[in-house]
């Protein structure tokens, strides 16, 4: 329904005009973007299913080769040995726009470029599967990073669709249907004012024939009645 205070004016109608055309653009902008941003989300969303049962299968194998190891090994050398890390790792982050959406980009590089640096121990007095236990977390220390990105760009281009949805629902379902009802209803104001105008005129120009018509039998008639 119109605002029932909206002035019937050819200017508001021409910029109810303006705001129905700038809406109807702006609607197929936010459309577009929102089937986008779906597309890549689900994208994403395919990638971080996959990467995650990467990272499980890696952490599982990490678990398993850590349970071994305490088995094979007392309590207190397991911690000795993992107690002071010899490698050390730098993380940045840095922001890539997707569809106005800053995402984040994680990257990591090591203090040393030694594999051997990920062992903090020595090999003599600890077990093979804390090798495999260290070797299994160091390779999939990657993957867990890249997952985290994925998954907070997911939380960031959901909260995105989101938004555009819900400005894509209140120009299509609100802002357009009340500018075309406001068009309308000032559109037929208008006509109306101007069938009442076109009414007044030709009642003005019946009054106007009608004297005239009554003043030239009222020059006849005198006109006859000097000759009587």
């Amino acid at each position: 329904m119109p605002s029932a205070n909206v002035n019937a004016t050819r200017m508001e109608l021409t910029k109810q005009k303006r705001k129905l055309a700038t809406s109807t653009r702006g609607h197929k902008l936010l459309k577009d973007k929102r089937d986008e941003l779906m597309k890549q989300f689900l994208d994403m969303i395919r990638e971080n299913r996959a990467l995650r049962k990467k990272v499980e299968e890696g952490l599982m194998k990490a678990h398993g080769s850590f349970t071994v190891a305490s088995a094979v090994m007392s309590s207190e050398v397991l911690e000795q040995s993992l107690l002071y890390p010899k490698q050390s790792v730098d993380l940045s982050m840095n922001y890539k726009n997707i569809m106005s959406v800053n995402v984040p980009i994680y990257q990591f590089s090591t203090r040393s470029a030694d594999n051997s640096e990920i062992y903090p121990y020595g090999f003599a007095t600890t077990s093979g599967e804390l090798d495999g236990a260290v070797d299994a977390l160091s390779s999939v220390f990657a993957d867990m990073l890249k997952l985290a990105q994925i998954e907070k760009a997911c939380q960031l281009m959901a909260e995105e669709i989101e938004k555009t949805r819900r400005r894509v629902n209140a120009l299509e379902y609100v802002v357009i249907p009340d500018c075309q009802a406001k068009i309308k209803s000032i559109s037929m104001k208008l006509d109306e004012n101007e069938r009442n105008n076109t009414i007044r005129l030709m009642k003005v120009k019946d009054m106007m024939m009608k004297e005239a018509l009554d003043t030239k039998r009222q020059e006849t008639a005198r006109a006859l009645s000097l000759y009587k």
